[in-house]
Protein backbone atom coordinates (compact mmCIF):
# COMPACT_ATOMS: atom_id res chain seq x y z
CA UNK A 1 0.00 0.00 0.00
CA UNK A 2 3.00 1.81 0.47
CA UNK A 3 4.39 1.99 -2.61
CA UNK A 4 0.98 2.51 -4.08
CA UNK A 5 0.03 5.60 -2.47
CA UNK A 6 3.36 6.91 -2.86
CA UNK A 7 3.66 6.13 -6.54
CA UNK A 8 0.35 7.95 -6.73
CA UNK A 9 0.80 10.89 -5.00
CA UNK A 10 3.89 11.49 -7.42
CA UNK A 11 1.81 10.91 -10.38
CA UNK A 12 -0.49 13.30 -9.18
CA UNK A 13 1.90 16.14 -8.98
CA UNK A 14 3.20 15.32 -12.27
CA UNK A 15 -0.02 16.10 -13.09
CA UNK A 16 0.02 19.12 -11.26
CA UNK A 17 2.90 20.04 -13.32
CA UNK A 18 2.04 18.85 -16.57
CA UNK A 19 -1.20 21.32 -16.01
CA UNK A 20 1.16 24.48 -14.96
CA UNK A 21 2.99 23.27 -18.50
CA UNK A 22 -0.35 23.12 -20.56
CA UNK A 23 -1.07 26.70 -19.12
CA UNK A 24 2.60 28.28 -20.45
CA UNK A 25 1.76 27.02 -24.20
CA UNK A 26 -1.87 28.00 -24.16
CA UNK A 27 -1.06 31.43 -23.06
CA UNK A 28 1.82 31.39 -25.52
CA UNK A 29 -0.72 30.28 -28.15
CA UNK A 30 -3.18 32.73 -27.46
CA UNK A 31 -0.31 35.78 -27.94
CA UNK A 32 0.64 34.31 -31.09
CA UNK A 33 -2.62 33.94 -32.06
CA UNK A 34 -4.28 37.21 -31.65
CA UNK A 35 -1.15 38.74 -33.53
CA UNK A 36 -2.90 36.79 -36.31
CA UNK A 37 -6.65 38.58 -35.25
CA UNK A 38 -7.53 35.01 -34.20
CA UNK A 39 -10.16 35.29 -31.38
CA UNK A 40 -8.98 33.57 -28.70
CA UNK A 41 -11.32 34.25 -25.75
CA UNK A 42 -12.47 30.89 -24.75
CA UNK A 43 -8.55 29.58 -23.47
CA UNK A 44 -8.88 32.36 -20.64
CA UNK A 45 -11.76 29.78 -19.58
CA UNK A 46 -9.69 26.83 -20.23
CA UNK A 47 -6.67 28.44 -18.66
CA UNK A 48 -8.59 29.48 -15.37
CA UNK A 49 -9.47 25.37 -15.12
CA UNK A 50 -5.53 24.14 -15.56
CA UNK A 51 -4.73 26.79 -12.84
CA UNK A 52 -7.29 25.22 -10.54
CA UNK A 53 -6.38 21.50 -11.25
CA UNK A 54 -2.57 22.39 -11.27
CA UNK A 55 -3.07 23.37 -7.65
CA UNK A 56 -5.55 20.27 -6.65
CA UNK A 57 -3.78 17.57 -8.37
CA UNK A 58 -0.62 18.67 -6.57
CA UNK A 59 -1.31 19.51 -3.02
CA UNK A 60 -0.98 15.91 -1.60
CA UNK A 61 2.36 15.67 -3.17
CA UNK A 62 3.41 18.79 -1.65
CA UNK A 63 2.02 18.55 1.53
CA UNK A 64 3.50 14.97 1.37
CA UNK A 65 6.94 16.27 0.60
CA UNK A 66 7.27 19.66 3.16
CA UNK A 67 6.60 21.96 0.60
CA UNK A 68 3.34 23.62 3.00
CA UNK A 69 3.88 26.60 4.52
CA UNK A 70 5.04 24.80 8.39
CA UNK A 71 5.55 27.11 11.15
CA UNK A 72 7.94 25.22 13.40
CA UNK A 73 9.18 27.94 15.81
CA UNK A 74 7.13 26.13 18.49
CA UNK A 75 7.68 23.04 17.44
CA UNK A 76 11.91 23.12 17.95
CA UNK A 77 11.61 24.35 21.09
CA UNK A 78 9.67 21.00 22.39
CA UNK A 79 10.35 17.68 23.35
CA UNK A 80 9.84 14.44 21.63
CA UNK A 81 6.93 13.84 23.06
CA UNK A 82 5.40 16.91 23.27
CA UNK A 83 6.46 17.39 19.42
CA UNK A 84 4.61 14.12 18.99
CA UNK A 85 1.47 15.31 20.56
CA UNK A 86 1.01 18.65 18.85
CA UNK A 87 1.77 16.57 15.45
CA UNK A 88 -0.79 14.24 16.05
CA UNK A 89 -3.26 17.10 17.29
CA UNK A 90 -2.59 19.10 13.92
CA UNK A 91 -2.60 16.31 11.71
CA UNK A 92 -6.44 15.26 13.23
CA UNK A 93 -7.33 18.59 12.89
CA UNK A 94 -6.52 18.87 8.88
CA UNK A 95 -7.93 15.13 8.89
CA UNK A 96 -11.17 16.73 9.86
CA UNK A 97 -11.03 19.72 7.63
CA UNK A 98 -9.55 17.72 4.63
CA UNK A 99 -12.28 15.20 5.42
CA UNK A 100 -15.09 18.03 4.81
CA UNK A 101 -12.95 19.47 1.95
CA UNK A 102 -13.26 16.40 0.31
CA UNK A 103 -17.26 16.22 1.28
CA UNK A 104 -18.07 19.72 -0.18
CA UNK A 105 -15.83 19.36 -3.33
CA UNK A 106 -17.48 16.02 -4.25
CA UNK A 107 -21.09 16.88 -3.36
CA UNK A 108 -20.45 20.11 -5.39
CA UNK A 109 -19.03 18.41 -8.38
CA UNK A 110 -21.98 16.33 -8.26
CA UNK A 111 -24.30 18.89 -8.08
CA UNK A 112 -23.12 20.22 -10.96
CA UNK A 113 -23.27 17.08 -12.73
CA UNK A 114 -27.08 16.53 -11.67
CA UNK A 115 -28.06 19.95 -12.52
CA UNK A 116 -26.00 19.62 -16.05
CA UNK A 117 -24.25 23.03 -14.88
CA UNK A 118 -22.59 24.52 -17.54
CA UNK A 119 -20.08 27.25 -17.79
CA UNK A 120 -21.32 30.37 -18.53
CA UNK A 121 -18.33 31.64 -21.05
CA UNK A 122 -17.21 31.13 -23.94
CA UNK A 123 -16.69 27.53 -24.19
CA UNK A 124 -20.02 25.76 -23.19
CA UNK A 125 -18.52 22.73 -21.00
CA UNK A 126 -20.39 20.92 -18.64
CA UNK A 127 -19.21 22.30 -15.14
CA UNK A 128 -18.53 18.78 -13.24
CA UNK A 129 -15.57 18.15 -15.87
CA UNK A 130 -12.93 20.90 -14.83
CA UNK A 131 -14.74 20.48 -10.92
CA UNK A 132 -13.61 17.31 -11.23
CA UNK A 133 -10.23 18.12 -10.33
CA UNK A 134 -10.99 19.65 -7.19
CA UNK A 135 -12.88 16.47 -6.14
CA UNK A 136 -10.42 14.20 -6.83
CA UNK A 137 -7.35 16.98 -5.86
CA UNK A 138 -9.44 17.07 -2.37
CA UNK A 139 -10.09 13.22 -1.36
CA UNK A 140 -6.59 12.78 -2.45
CA UNK A 141 -5.06 15.52 0.09
CA UNK A 142 -7.24 13.60 2.48
CA UNK A 143 -6.04 10.70 2.34
CA UNK A 144 -1.98 12.27 2.49
CA UNK A 145 -3.23 13.54 5.81
CA UNK A 146 -4.85 10.55 6.90
CA UNK A 147 -1.71 8.58 5.78
CA UNK A 148 0.71 11.40 7.85
CA UNK A 149 -1.55 10.92 11.14
CA UNK A 150 -1.24 7.18 10.53
CA UNK A 151 2.40 7.44 10.14
CA UNK A 152 2.75 9.16 13.68
CA UNK A 153 0.38 7.30 15.47
CA UNK A 154 2.19 4.52 14.61
CA UNK A 155 5.35 6.10 15.91
CA UNK A 156 6.89 7.30 12.88
CA UNK A 157 8.64 10.74 11.87
CA UNK A 158 6.09 12.31 9.51
CA UNK A 159 6.69 12.15 6.13
CA UNK A 160 6.85 15.89 5.58
CA UNK A 161 9.67 16.25 8.16
CA UNK A 162 12.00 13.62 7.00
CA UNK A 163 11.81 14.60 3.45
CA UNK A 164 12.88 18.08 4.38
CA UNK A 165 15.92 16.84 6.68
CA UNK A 166 16.65 14.25 3.97
CA UNK A 167 17.23 17.59 1.74
CA UNK A 168 18.61 20.06 4.28
CA UNK A 169 21.43 16.87 5.17
CA UNK A 170 22.48 17.10 1.49
CA UNK A 171 22.61 20.90 1.45
CA UNK A 172 19.24 21.49 -0.29
CA UNK A 173 17.24 24.28 1.22
CA UNK A 174 15.65 25.32 -1.69
CA UNK A 175 12.38 24.51 -0.87
CA UNK A 176 12.49 26.55 2.00
CA UNK A 177 12.35 29.76 0.46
Amino acid sequence: MRTFLDKLYLACGAIGASFIALIALLMVGQSILREFGVKTGAVNDVVAWCCAAAAFFAMAHAFKHGDFVRVTLMLEKMNARTRRSFEIGSLLIGTVATAYLAYAAISFTLESYQFNDVAQGLLALPLWIPQSSFAFGSVLLFVAVLDELIIVLKGGVPTFVRLVEERHAKGDFSADV
